[in-house]
């Protein structure tokens, strides 16, 4: 039997997702810091300048990667507070690991900027990527069994949710494997997974959004 603390902490939702908007606050301005203004000495000409932000170009795009990335994720972590009528200890806990796994983004994304070459670092970027969709979806799972969702929870939103987490993570898996043919294609390939969560283009909206092509 749980003691009575462990029954009543952790139980506001709005903490919880005002704790996630400054850790994504952070999490986000953080990656920036990786995209570094050239040193004067090493520019004497625009042909200089050219090429060596010509050089950065692999690092702006990881960086825009991971800004998609944390925006995803973002989305989603809001769209399931949206519908917790409240929280416990565990999911509050939860969340908490989540948002953890968001301050590695940093990390991970400058280490594939760094080593964009090399397949071990896509797996790591890949793995944080993992690792966010299974904290939202252990999120959802326990919320749905401690009967923390909302009394009026329309019956379609349990399984788009579902569907949303585990599609996303087979196409980001599918596109990390790429790494073996190249890591550029398997970052191509992420991107486009982003792009389409991103910006849910219509032609998706019946297999990967939680809205009906008719809305």
């Amino acid at each position: 039997m749980p003691s009575l603390y462990n029954r009543v902490a952790g139980q506001s939702v709005d903490r919880i997702a005002a704790l996630s908007d400054g850790i994504f606050a952070v999490a986000m301005t953080l990656l920036v810091l990786d995209l570094r203004v050239p040193a004067a000495a090493a520019v004497h000409s625009e042909h200089d300048l050219r090429r060596i932000l010509i050089t950065l170009s692999p690092r702006l795009l990881v960086f825009l990667m991971s800004i998609m990335t944390n925006g995803i994720f973002w989305v989603g972590q809001q769209t399931q507070l949206n519908y917790f009528a409240r929280s416990d200890r565990n999911l509050a806990w939860i969340h908490i690991a989540f948002l953890c796994a968001i301050t590695l983004t940093p990390f991970t994304t400058s280490l594939l900027a760094e080593f964009i070459h090399y397949r071990t670092a896509l797996l790591v970027y890949w793995s944080n990527i993992f690792l966010l969709g299974l904290m939202l979806y252990w999120s959802w799972s326990y919320a749905t069994r401690a009967h923390l969702l909302v009394d009026d929870l329309p019956p379609e939103i349990h399984p788009a949710i579902i569907r949303r987490i585990v599609i996303a993570q087979s196409l980001y898996a599918a596109g990390a494997a790429l790494c073996v043919i190249s890591t550029y294609w398997a970052i191509a390939a992420i991107i486009l997974v982003q792009l389409n969560y991103a910006i849910a283009p219509r032609f998706c909206w019946g297999l990967f959004s939680l809205n009906s092509p008719e809305e």
